[in-house]
């Protein structure tokens, strides 16, 4: 059974960061791309990055490829995200997804945790 569990979301004031934490079980973690998507309320589900086995990145948009940053510890098998300068725009509840089939779609996600950005 797949399970991924998030952490690391809090209510900050902008310009701080946070690191996100996702660890991953029920799958061989090294195999596999994972990646973080964010849903803010109101809003359609927006992509925020992801990481293939090999440790390659991908990031959706410019913004984030500034204040984003993915990686991937495969002996803790965990995912994190680091975002600096968080921005009120950045509210949003984020998600740890794994590709496991490799169709290059979000096969598995987890409960997702709140980061809350405001003064």
């Amino acid at each position: 059974q797949v399970h991924l569990v998030e952490s690391g979301g809090a209510s900050v004031q902008p310009g701080e960061s946070l690191r996100l934490s996702c660890a991953a079980s029920g799958f061989t973690f090294s195999a596999k791309t994972l990646g973080w998507y964010r849903e803010a309320p109101g809003k359609d589900p927006e992509q925020v990055a992801r990481i293939t086995k090999d440790g390659s990145v991908t990031y959706y948009s410019d913004t984030m490829k500034g204040r984003f940053t993915i990686s991937r510890d495969n002996l803790k098998s965990t995912v994190y995200l680091q975002i600096t300068n968080l921005r009120p725009e950045d509210t949003a509840k984020y998600y740890c997804a794994v590709d496991i089939g490799g169709s290059a779609e979000w096969d598995w996600w987890g409960q997702g945790t709140q980061v809350s950005v405001s003064l």
